[in-house]
């Protein structure tokens, strides 16, 4: 896992491609559909994603296609498993908390 993947995924439009491309295989021409932004950044985009590893492309005739590759966001997601247990345990200990103290989750508002 790199800091280039996290870059790569920071921008928002990068995240719609990938988003889009979790669903099948596009071409540059669909992925810039319905994208805020022209089909010549859209082609960047991809460039950057495919220099990081998370995109990578087919020739298919005068076409190219791109496909998510999966394997840079599986590291991320492990990267990521101890944070989120880490909240799941403060939520779990909060409900507790409530739990033995129905007073503190009271529904009407004190003055």
């Amino acid at each position: 896992m790199t800091t280039d993947v996290f870059s790569a995924l920071a921008n928002p439009v990068r995240r719609t491609i990938l988003a889009a491309l979790l669903e099948r295989p596009r071409t540059v021409t669909e992925l810039a559909e319905g994208m805020p932004v022209g089909r010549p950044a859209v082609s960047e985009h991809l460039q950057l994603l495919v220099r990081v590893g998370l995109v990578r492309d087919e020739r298919r005739g005068q076409h190219r296609v791109y496909h998510l590759e999966a394997d840079p966001l599986r590291e991320i997601g492990e990267w990521l498993n101890p944070f989120e247990r880490y909240w799941r345990d403060r939520m779990r200990d909060l409900r507790a908390t409530l739990d033995e103290h129905p007073d503190l989750h009271s529904t009407e508002r004190r003055s």
